[in-house]
């Protein structure tokens, strides 16, 4: 299974924007983006002339492909698949990259990072409406009960993991129970529920031409 190898604070660093991708290291003085305030490499801090629409285009989605953990192809498949559906489909993409179940998982702050959150999936602890799931893409649907189970020391470490980060926030459209380590999809997500500054149109008007 391919595997992103790039450092996770040199793509924040590209991106000029912190991505959290390293759970509680990027909300402390540790944060490489509030160390280097510019971009990776040896040319980094050259000065930098006006990006153009395609390079505007490029970083948009690889900030938001970064931000979700994802390669390339799992990527464009998921806009071609939000292309083939009816609506609006640079909403339909961000829709659909909610739900994926590693994702609820880390919005519901059962877990600091959406890496742990997969770990957690792969590592067969996850149930939906009571059959084991351990597939981190897997799409939640309105009104799925998804549930968390394990050893008391792992029940253990997630509540703790919880009680730190539920300051966070946990979007609406989720339901969230600390005792019982259960989540319920209330409705489906929409753009604003995704907690990021995503310009959808910039990856559209990219992957169209």
């Amino acid at each position: 299974m391919a595997r992103i190898l790039t450092p996770s604070c040199r793509m924040c660093r590209a991106e000029k924007e912190k991505l959290f991708l390293k759970g509680a290291r990027c909300t402390s003085s540790k944060c490489a983006l509030m160390k280097r305030e510019y971009g990776p490499g040896q040319h980094g801090q050259m000065r930098r002339r006006k990006p153009s629409n395609y390079a505007m285009q490029l970083r948009e989605k690889q900030k938001v492909k970064r931000a979700y953990g994802m390669m390339e192809r799992q990527f464009r498949n998921y806009f071609k698949k939000a292309d083939r559906a009816k609506g609006e489909t640079g909403m339909i993409l961000i829709q659909l990259l909610e739900r994926r179940l590693d994702n609820v998982i880390y919005r519901s702050c059962f877990t600091s990072s959406l890496a742990a959150a997969r770990q957690i999936v792969g590592h067969r602890l996850v149930k939906v409406n009571g059959s084991r799931v351990n597939i981190p893409s897997y799409q939640v649907s309105e009104g799925d009960e998804i549930s968390l189970y394990g050893s008391e020391e792992q029940r253990k470490a997630v509540k703790e993991t919880f009680k730190m980060l539920e300051d966070r926030g946990i979007p609406d459209w989720i339901e969230v129970s600390e005792e019982d380590l259960k989540v319920k999809i209330k409705r489906l997500p929409t753009k604003n529920d995704s907690g990021r500054d995503i310009q959808e149109n910039l990856i559209v008007e990219l992957y169209s031409k």
